[in-house]
């Protein structure tokens, strides 16, 4: 990329993006700062314009602030919101050209060779760019110049267009800092006496290669256009939505089925092309009278194929108000997930797995996925702690059901009975019945978890037995040595 080869780059800096961010949506009159934790302190992120008058600075720390400034109003800081934001505005840039990319946390850069005469001209371009961002609430510093470099120096030390060719005379007499040098060569050049990007073309490249390595020179070369620098966009985020538009309008659940159909096939394509699957799909059928109606479904596992999805929706397009007839149809894959290929054998092929989660997504309609719930094994050693209640759509099969002794199918809150002494009674009474002891095994010893406040342990040890009486209950009994007593909690099958 070179100076004269007509390749013409705009440096679009946001100084205060993610404080603008969040005045949009909530405008405040005075100092606002946005604040974040470094080193065990919290200190100032991103300012206003009144916080910046205020003498305040980013890096400062917040209690320096408030001491300088006690009107100062804060918010935490979002810096994934604020990446987020920004790829907003990289699309929203695309308006002015097709090859814009993200710079650094807080820019962009807009490749316009050839694209300016469409807004009537680079400077035209520049005010309609500025008119916009400030009627959008944002702080913008824009730079124009032969290249990428140049441009960066122009919006961050002196916003403006250099003409074409005259990238060096632009530059001139801006600080070193302007290059995108390092802090320790910046100081290292302007104890030299070298404070401009002049004085820095001017001087011999041997002695400053040899004392600051190729970095420095690198990065002048760069700006003034004898070292290549591309402006490299991102690739676009996949786009999980498919439309249909009708000719003539359709009101038979069999046409809206077959629409369906043909919306998911399409994007079940592009969802194997991703190696991803729909956890959540919404169905948006647009009637003549342009109102809408959603159809939304929400999968058990994630999913790409159209066949066992197509049936899922059945439920949810049968309760659709046609109206005078629907002329537009759009799927949106709303949520995905990973979904890696997986090699598939001739028993692996729609396996019980596969029916549980359609089953799984059927019932889930009807009741809500989460309120399908099933059991998870739990690392605790006592009986009424070692399972876990979890939704079945958002977790696996647990594994590792293995007690290590005995444990009754039914568990419920301890039960006194009559008995004296450590070994389980030979006649008591449960639940009205007078049940007399033929066999016990035991005892085994379960100690309170001491890390948990549980009332029902609060009789300490337990020792617990299973009893077999002559009339056919098999109990689950336990004894609690230190504060003397006999309970029954559970029973066998």
């Amino acid at each position: 990329m070179c100076a004269g080869t007509g390749r013409r780059i705009v440096s679009m800096w946001f100084p205060r993006l993610p404080s603008d961010r969040v005045l949009r949506a909530r405008p405040l009159e005075g100092p606002f700062a946005l604040t974040l934790l470094e080193a065990n302190s919290e200190r100032l992120y991103c300012l206003n314009r009144a916080a910046e008058a205020a003498g305040l600075s980013r890096g400062m720390s917040l209690a320096d602030a408030r001491a300088f400034c006690p009107g100062l109003m804060t918010d935490p800081a979002r810096p994934d919101r604020d990446a987020a934001f920004l790829a907003v505005l990289r699309r929203w840039a695309m308006r002015y050209c097709p090859w814009v990319a993200t710079d650094g946390r807080d820019g962009l850069m807009l490749d316009i060779s050839g694209a300016a005469h469409l807004l009537g001209g680079e400077e035209e371009m520049l005010s309609d760019m500025q008119h916009r961002a400030a009627r959008a609430g944002l702080s913008l510093q824009v730079g124009l110049a032969d290249t990428r470099g140049a441009a960066w120096a122009l919006a961050h030390h002196a916003p403006g267009r250099a003409a074409p060719g005259q990238t060096a005379a632009a530059l001139a007499p801006l600080p070193v800092a302007a290059l995108r040098l390092e802090a320790a060569d910046i100081t290292g050049l302007e104890r030299l006496g070298l404070r401009h990007v002049g004085d820095l073309e001017t001087t011999a490249r041997a002695p400053l290669a040899r004392r600051f390595g190729p970095g420095p020179l690198a990065r002048l070369d760069q700006a003034m256009g004898r070292q290549g620098e591309a402006v490299s966009p991102g690739a676009e985020p996949p786009h999980y939505a498919t439309r249909l538009t009708l000719p003539d309008p359709i009101g038979l659940l069999e046409d809206v089925t077959e629409g369906t159909r043909r919306l998911l096939s399409r994007l079940c394509e592009t969802l194997q092309q991703h190696e991803t699957g729909a956890r959540r799909l919404c169905l948006t059928l647009r009637r003549v009278d342009r109102d809408s109606r959603q159809v939304e479904l929400r999968l058990a596992a994630p999913m790409r194929d159209a066949a066992r999805i197509l049936p899922l929706f059945q439920r949810g397009l049968e309760g659709i108000d046609a109206g005078f007839g629907i002329d537009q149809m759009r799927l949106e894959a709303t949520q995905v997930e990973p979904l890696p290929a997986q090699q598939l054998g001739v028993r692996s092929e729609g396996g019980g797995n596969a029916r549980l989660e359609d089953l799984l997504t059927r019932i889930g309609t009807r009741i809500g996925l989460e309120n399908v719930l099933h059991f998870q094994p739990a690392d605790s050693h006592i009986p009424t702690r070692a399972f876990r209640t979890l939704p079945a759509a958002w977790s696996a099969p647990g594994q590792g059901w293995v007690p290590p002794r005995p444990r009754p199918l039914r568990l419920f809150s301890p039960e006194p009975i009559a008995g004296q002494g450590a070994r389980p009674p030979e006649r008591f009474r449960w639940r009205r019945m007078a049940l007399v002891t033929a066999r016990a095994t035991g005892p085994e010893r379960i100690a309170p978890e001491w890390w948990f406040d549980d009332p029902d342990w609060r009789r300490g040890l337990r020792d617990y037995w299973l009893v077999e009486t002559r009339q056919g209950r098999r109990l689950w009994l336990f004894h609690t040595p230190q504060d003397p007593g006999w309970f029954v909690e559970g029973e066998f099958a």
